[in-house]
C-alpha cells in the first residue's frame, strides 16, 4: 500500500480541490441525503460536499490514516473510516443517494470491479460521480515512465505499474452496463505554475510516491535530480515566467 503525506499532497490544495468543486457543482441539490465520499484523502472534497449538502449524512473513507488523521483535524464535524476499497466496501453498513470519488481510482486496480461494487452501494436513483485524472500523456508522465524503464533504474522498481485508470471510452462501456443514465466529459486544467519546481514538488505529493518508496534516501535523491532535469527540458518557460502544467481529467455520472 502507498505510503501519503497529506502535507505535500495539500501544497497545492487549490488546484487539487478545483475538480471537486466543478463535480459537485454537476450534482442535483434535491434527494441527497447520504453520501460516500470514497478516497477522501485529507477531507477537502468531502468538504466540498458539506458545503452543498450540510444536512445529508457524509461519511469520508480513505486507505491512508495520514490522510485520515489531516481530514479529521481540518473537519471535525464530517465523519470519515478507515476503510480500501479493493476489499473493504462490504464493511459500510448503509447504502447512499450518493457516491463521489474524486482523484482515487486511478491507484485502485480493476476499475470496472470497482465501479459495479460501488453501483451496489447506491439506493435506487442514486448516483454515482467520479473524477479520474488521465493524463497517461503527459510529459511528466513520459519522463517517469521512460526513466524506470531505462537500464540504470529498471532493477529498483520492481512495482512498475502504479495507475489502473481506463479511458474515457472505456468507462463509457462499463457504465453502459451499469445504466442508461450516464455522462461521460473530460477537463484540462492548465495549471500556471511558479516554476519547473513545483511541477516535480506537485508530483512528490501523488505520482511519483510509489516510486520514491522503493527507493533508499540517496538513490531517490540522484532519481529525482534526473527527473526535474527533464521536467526543465520537456516543459517551456512562457512568456509571462510562470510555466503551464496542462492536466487532463476525465468525469463522469451516473444515476442507478
Amino acid at each position: 500500500m502507498h505510503q501519503w503525506s497529506s502535507e505535500q499532497y495539500l501544497r497545492y490544495q487549490k488546484e487539487r480541490t478545483q475538480p471537486s468543486i466543478d463535480l459537485v457543482a454537476r450534482l442535483p441539490i434535491e434527494g441527497i441525503h447520504t453520501i460516500l465520499d470514497v478516497g477522501c484523502g485529507p477531507g477537502n472534497s468531502t468538504n466540498q460536499l458539506y458545503q452543498k449538502y450540510p444536512n445529508a449524512t457524509i461519511i469520508g473513507i480513505d486507505s491512508s490514516q495520514d490522510m485520515l488523521d489531516k481530514a479529521k483535524e481540518d473537519y471535525p464535524h464530517l465523519q470519515f473510516q478507515l476503510v480500501d476499497i479493493t476489499n473493504e466496501l462490504h464493511t459500510l453498513a448503509t447504502t447512499f443517494d450518493l457516491i463521489f470519488s474524486n482523484a482515487c481510482l486511478q491507484w485502485v486496480p480493476n476499475n470496472e470491479q470497482v465501479l459495479h461494487s460501488l453501483f451496489r452501494l447506491l439506493n435506487q436513483g442514486g448516483m454515482l460521480a467520479v473524477q479520474v485524472p488521465i493524463n497517461q500523456e503527459a510529459p511528466i508522465q513520459k519522463i517517469i515512465q521512460a526513466m524506470i524503464c531505462e537500464p540504470k533504474w529498471i532493477d529498483h522498481f520492481p512495482t512498475r505499474r502504479i495507475f489502473y485508470q481506463l479511458l474515457p471510452e472505456q468507462y463509457v462501456d462499463v457504465l453502459a452496463g451499469l445504466t442508461d443514465t450516464f455522462d461521460v466529459w473530460t477537463t484540462t486544467y492548465y495549471h500556471r505554475l511558479s516554476s519547473h519546481n513545483d511541477i516535480l514538488e506537485w508530483y512528490k505529493g501523488s505520482g511519483l510516491r510509489p516510486y520514491y518508496q522503493q527507493l533508499d534516501v540517496h538513490t531517490r535523491a540522484v532519481f529525482e535530480q534526473e527527473i526535474y532535469k527533464r521536467i526543465v527540458k520537456a516543459y517551456s518557460i512562457r512568456e509571462n515566467g510562470e510555466v503551464l502544467f496542462p492536466f487532463l481529467r476525465c468525469f463522469f455520472t451516473a444515476t442507478k
